[in-house]
């Protein structure tokens, strides 16, 4: 069966519906399908897969690369996430502007954000477990952030307080950075 694909507000970035085969056993899905997902336009090679475990109120991002952007396939396998992308590509007409989705293990939707955008996602679950495709490999050097609470981009977190990491709080605010800090547009 073909995938159920949801195009956002975004350019490029998508919500993934799964078939799911369900019965009083529990259910099945492929989680992913290359061909399928090049029928449908998504036609990426992921050479890393990325775990994440977190707790209720936990918020990761928000993340990109510059040099080796990712393009990254997200879904839950356990919990509730609120997943957000943030276009930041500069010359883009959506550039600032965000989507978010709750992703879940009973919805069992996927998000596919591509490169040159900046992700990030809130645990609305008591634990979440993430798993990512990418596609390109991590490199810590070309780590980069944008702040989670920036109040011009304006995302409405799940969370007034939500627990970050130290290196999260201190991302700069996505108007504040240089033009050659962010990716360009290719489109």
């Amino acid at each position: 069966m073909p995938l159920k694909i949801t195009k956002t507000a975004l350019p490029g970035v998508v919500i993934i519906k799964p078939d799911v085969l369900r019965d009083n056993r529990g259910f099945f899905m492929e989680v992913y399908h290359q061909k399928k997902y090049a029928d449908t336009g998504l036609n990426r090679t992921f050479v890393q897969d990325n775990y994440s475990h977190s707790s209720k109120g936990i918020l990761r991002g928000l993340h990109f690369q510059l040099k080796y952007p990712q393009g990254k396939l997200v879904y839950v396998v356990k919990g509730e996430i609120f997943d957000v992308a943030v276009d930041i590509r500069k010359g883009s007409p959506t550039f600032g502007r965000w989507i978010g989705e709750v992703l879940s293990e009973e919805n069992n939707y996927q998000i596919f954000i591509p490169e040159g955008f900046a992700h990030g996602f809130c645990v609305i679950s008591e634990t979440a477990d993430i798993i990512y495709k990418c596609t390109d490999f991590y490199h810590p050097d070309d780590d980069r952030g944008v702040l989670w609470s920036d109040e011009q981009i304006g995302i409405t977190w799940p969370f007034r307080n939500p627990t970050v990491s130290d290196k999260d709080s201190r991302h700069p605010m996505l108007h504040t950075m240089p033009d050659d800090l962010l990716p360009a547009c290719k489109n």
